[in-house]
């Protein structure tokens, strides 16, 4: 038997509607949680007073300048939670009623290694090929989670070492992922409990969204994967290219890095920026080195890019 006790965690950063949405959600849920964490990126648009008006139950942590990185400000909740089960929301998303009950009852029924449970995640503009491919849609375990609506051992990622703040934003779930993974867990993917996000499906457009997109995604590999893969993976990323695979191929390990060559076409710049993302790696890599562990666990792998 687990302890039926969840907290759930969100950051956010001027998103008053949707975080009003989403908090209504969280506090509609038959297993209710035991406490909910905001953390705010000095808003400026009454998400701080509406939270305080609205929800004085839930736990607001207001954070001095909005100079924060969402794996910071994720950190400063995670290391706040209290309870045995941790759900890892964004701002924008909406739960339905049986959604804690639903996983907490998942929980109950696997082995003690499986660490994360990852919903199935609906966005506006999700193509059909996406919706419909079998990855998405089976129950099985996996290599990295959805940030946005997840349900973890509080424990098992606390000794993971949460998120890693290099990251800032984007990427930082796979590494984590990687880490927990390399501690003996799994994450199981279970579409049968939706969250309903409100960012559109794919990678962000823009200059920002890339380079992070693309240097994290470095930092990844320096950190985790083997060095024969780091060293092929040029050549694995032209033969992807000529072989015109499609993206629903990789639709459920691709988490955020769906349309990145056409972000890098529609960027200005855009090639550039890739090469400015990968000589930032570089530089880290020092930090990486000193930090790398060879992810060997089997469901490990690096998305195709």
């Amino acid at each position: 038997m687990i302890e039926r006790r969840a907290s759930a965690v969100l950051t956010s950063f001027n998103k008053r509607e949707d975080v009003r949405k989403n908090l209504r959600s969280l506090l509609a849920q038959v297993e209710p949680f035991q406490e909910i964490i905001v953390v705010d990126n000095a808003s400026k648009d009454g998400t701080i007073e509406m939270v305080r008006t609205e929800f004085p139950s839930v736990r607001l942590i207001v954070m001095p300048d909005s100079s924060y990185g969402a794996c910071e400000t994720f950190n400063i909740g995670f290391s706040t939670a209290q309870a045995p089960f941790l759900a890892i929301l964004d701002d924008d998303i909406v739960l339905p009623p049986d959604w804690l009950k639903r996983l907490l009852d998942r929980f109950e029924r696997e082995p003690e290694t499986t660490a994360m449970i990852s919903t199935k995640v609906v966005e506006p503009e999700m193509p059909q090929s996406y919706i419909d491919a079998p990855a998405v849609n089976e129950i099985r375990y996996m290599s990295t989670f959805r940030g946005c609506g997840t349900l973890a051992k509080t424990d098992v990622i606390r000794r993971a070492g949460w998120y890693d703040e290099r990251f800032f934003i984007y990427g930082n779930e796979r590494d984590l992922a990687a880490r927990v993974l390399g501690l003996g867990y799994r994450i199981l993917q279970f579409p049968e409990v939706v969250t309903k996000h409100g960012t559109p499906f794919g990678m962000k457009k823009g200059a920002r969204s890339l380079y992070y997109h693309v240097r994290n995604f470095w930092l990844v590999m320096f950190k985790h994967a083997p060095l024969t893969q780091i060293i092929g993976f040029p050549f694995a990323f032209v033969w992807r290219r000529v072989r015109k695979r499609d993206d629903a191929e990789d639709a459920a390990d691709a988490v955020g890095g769906i349309g990145l060559i056409s972000n890098i076409r529609q960027t200005k710049r855009g090639w550039w920026i890739v090469i400015k993302a990968t000589l930032a790696a570089l530089m880290n890599l020092p930090y990486c080195w000193k930090r790398r562990k060879v992810c060997r666990a089997p469901d490990f792998e690096m998305p195709d890019v």
